[in-house]
């Protein structure tokens, strides 16, 4: 039997709004799940930069939520390197929930720089490594990632690499271990003390290891390479006063 278009209409809009609220019904239901799925993806890019890939791959999801509390202490820092309890609107803050996307949009001078102190075991005096929080822009989208020093301040330990949309094969291995490894004991300071970073070269195949601060490209993924030049060297130096801060700690517990 043929139906009205006002019966039509009504069911459709019946059925559109029954389908709506059990939508967000499923996404309030599923959010604290996700929120929770991110945190441990994050803890995992923190820790990949000191910990080797086989090591994480091979920890149930509640060993690295132990291990985590047990190694890692947080702080957050401003440009000027010093720590912040507050955001500039007065809203309290804490390494753990800082979104270094959202502070990538606003002016250097008003972010907010997490620090993540990687330690002995339950020692936060024995300080291992200092990971960093990295951000910038790839060929398509946004790429990030965590870079780990050494107590020298200088020496990487290591890194890890994400990205929003690189090309798969391309751009898109800088999440690779074969990559990420390159970076592995370069270091961001010349001999002079003066901000040198650390760079991807422009193709692929050569040998950097006598080079401390160059890095065999991606053959291919020119742009990415680049951007990841770009984020590493732009964030060390948004990081510099906090490691010149901690440089002067050293040296005044040396005497």
């Amino acid at each position: 039997m043929q139906q009205s278009n006002a019966y039509v209409i009504t069911f459709s809009v019946i059925l559109t709004v029954i389908l709506g609220l059990l939508l967000s019904g499923t996404s309030e239901v599923l959010r604290p799940i996700q929120k929770k799925a991110e945190e441990l993806d994050t803890k995992k890019q923190i820790l990949g930069a000191v910990m080797q890939p086989s090591e994480i791959r091979n920890m149930k999801d509640e060993e690295i939520e132990a291990f985590y509390d047990s190694r890692i202490a947080s702080k957050v820092v401003n440009i000027e390197g010093e720590e912040v309890e507050e955001d500039k609107d007065g809203t309290p803050v804490n390494a753990e929930t800082v979104d270094v996307g959202k502070n990538y949009k606003r002016a250097p001078e008003d972010r907010l720089y997490p620090v993540f102190i990687y330690h002995e075991d339950g020692n936060e005096e024995e300080v291992i490594a200092y990971i960093l929080p990295v951000y910038g822009n790839g060929l398509w989208d946004n790429i990030w990632g965590y870079l780990a020093l050494q107590t020298d301040l200088s020496t990487i330990e290591g890194v890890t690499f994400s990205h929003a949309g690189e090309t798969p094969g391309l751009g898109a291995r800088i999440t690779s271990s074969d990559v990420q490894s390159r970076f592995t004991g370069k270091t961001i300071y010349d001999e002079g003390g003066s901000l040198q970073s650390v760079s991807m070269q422009k193709g692929e195949g050569r040998d950097y290891s006598d080079d401390p601060h160059k890095v065999d490209g991606l053959s291919g993924a020119t742009i990415t390479a680049e951007g990841v030049n770009k984020m590493i060297r732009s964030y060390m130096s948004h990081y510099e006063a906090y490691l010149n801060r901690k440089k002067d700690e050293k040296e005044i517990a040396l005497n």
